[in-house]
């Protein structure tokens, strides 16, 4: 597969698989509060495409980013990292 610059790469958690061929993900990151330093997560949903339906809830998976699909899909899955039984 040829690659035309660097494309962002997120990991994270299926949360939904009830759409055909898109899967929810949670994507979630941890960092220090400006000033107290506590650290904070922060969590983001992205929905990816799913040719194969292949994921399940609760998967650890991988999602490159890609042209737009629809309206809110941007992202395809790339490789699952971890599933869960």
């Amino acid at each position: 597969m040829e690659r035309r610059g660097n494309k962002k790469v997120q990991f994270g958690v299926v949360t939904s698989t009830s759409m055909d061929k898109t899967i929810t993900i949670k994507v979630e990151r941890k960092l220090p509060h400006p000033r107290y330093r506590k650290y904070v997560t922060l969590s983001k949903k992205f929905m990816a495409h799913d040719p194969e339906n292949s994921c399940n809830v609760g998967d650890k998976v991988r999602i490159v980013e890609c042209r737009p699909l629809s309206r809110r899909k941007r992202w395809r899955l790339f490789e699952i990292v971890e599933r869960t039984a």
